[in-house]
């Protein structure tokens, strides 16, 4: 059955959801249509939350962006693309993409590809190849970068049998 809040309820809990994690607007009017309340009242609350720095989409796009990349070891590209789903605009996600340093982000992709290339046992060589680019490409990693590494990772395991 579904509860139905009263403006003051409604506003007290919403503070509390966007207080407890950065949230964008379109989650935060997700949450209050759930409450069940009138468009006009959600328009009030949604200014409110924005007026008293509760709701901030650059906040939320920085944040969002340092997370996935730092935790979930997320490429540009996928989070780029999540950040679109959540109807953020291209100038912000261009700000919360500068929030990753070059250096930062060359240090995990690369640490992710060798510890995804050690990680296939695949014999054929093609198959290992796709299996690695497939990977990287749907972590959000870009195609030139991915490509390069597999050249670099498949040439490396050539000189090692080298040594054998």
């Amino acid at each position: 059955m579904a509860t139905f809040y009263t403006f003051q309820q409604a506003q007290h809990k919403i503070e509390h959801y966007c207080a407890y994690q950065e949230r964008c607007h379109e989650e935060v009017v997700t949450k209050l249509r759930s409450m069940r309340l009138e468009s006009h009242e959600i328009d009030q609350l949604i200014v409110y939350l924005i007026e008293q720095n509760f709701l901030n989409e650059a906040r939320f796009a920085c944040s969002f962006a340092r997370g996935k990349h730092r935790i979930k070891h997320w490429g540009k590209i996928r989070i780029t693309n999540e950040l679109k789903t959540r109807h953020i605009n291209n100038t912000l996600i261009t700000i919360a993409l500068k929030e990753i340093s070059a250096e930062e982000y060359s240090e995990t992709f690369n640490a992710l590809a060798e510890r995804n290339w050690q990680s296939i046992t695949e014999k054929n060589a093609l198959k290992k190849r796709k299996k690695f680019c497939d990977y990287m490409l749907r972590r959000g990693f870009e195609s030139n970068l991915v490509y390069e590494k597999v050249k670099e990772l498949e040439h490396g395991n050539a000189d090692d049998a080298d040594f054998l």
